[in-house]
């Protein structure tokens, strides 16, 4: 079969499960598999050839990204095409359970494993930029994280903080009746893989980035 007349097959099978600001989600099929479909559309208020440029660039870095940090043991879904000109991305749709919908035994519990895999993505140089239990999926037991959309390469103390500054407001906003216990878990993870010395740097960072007042205390 074509690519052609399998793309024609594959877009009447789309459905839209969410319409974000970075991008349209929408589940089809690759190859008769379940498959993610990620389209950045263009936005109006861009000029349109930089509108482009970036839209083609944050497509072809999410790819990168998602099957790069597979090297460094963090399961993400398989990419299986992309298309940089119609910034278009086919991923494996990962059949499992959001975080956000577990118990709340199993979310603290899974905190901790959560934590091991941002400290995976942070000590190999990865900000993820949209960490919230809905973008980590329990699948038999094992835990993918998803959505790489916002994700960059950065060593930098300070953007790796505000990952886990995100986690934090997300606990506390999602999952308010056991943030404290979840954050704990998440932090004991998180240390394990960073080292006591890496964990306190960004902590003291979340701090200070509480402090300017960008963000809301919460704790």
């Amino acid at each position: 079969m074509s690519f052609k007349l399998r793309f024609k097959l594959v877009y009447k099978l789309l459905k839209l499960l969410k319409k974000g600001a970075e991008a349209d989600i929408y589940l089809t099929l690759w190859d008769g598999k379940k498959a993610i479909l990620k389209i950045r559309q263009k936005k109006d208020y861009r000029n349109e050839i930089l509108d482009k440029r970036i839209r083609m660039q944050r497509t072809v870095r999410e790819s990168e990204i998602i099957s790069d940090i597979k090297s460094f043991g963090v399961r993400s879904p398989l990419v299986y095409f992309v298309d940089p000109k119609k910034c278009e991305i086919y991923i494996q749709y990962v059949d499992g359970t959001s975080v956000k919908d577990l118990s709340n035994p199993k979310i603290i519990k899974t905190c901790e494993e959560i934590g091991k895999i941002v400290g995976l993505l942070h000590k190999n140089g990865i900000m993820h930029g949209d960490l919230t239990t809905s973008n980590f999926i329990v699948q038999k037991g094992k835990v993918f994280v998803i959505d790489f959309g916002l994700a960059q390469r950065t060593d930098k103390t300070e953007d790796h903080a505000i990952d886990l500054r995100l986690f934090k407001e997300i606990l506390n906003s999602a999952h308010a009746h056991i943030m404290e216990k979840a954050w704990i878990s998440f932090l004991k993870g998180y240390k394990k893989i960073v080292g006591i010395s890496r964990h306190n740097r960004v902590l003291i960072q979340v701090s200070v980035i509480e402090s300017r007042g960008r963000y809301a205390n919460v704790v």
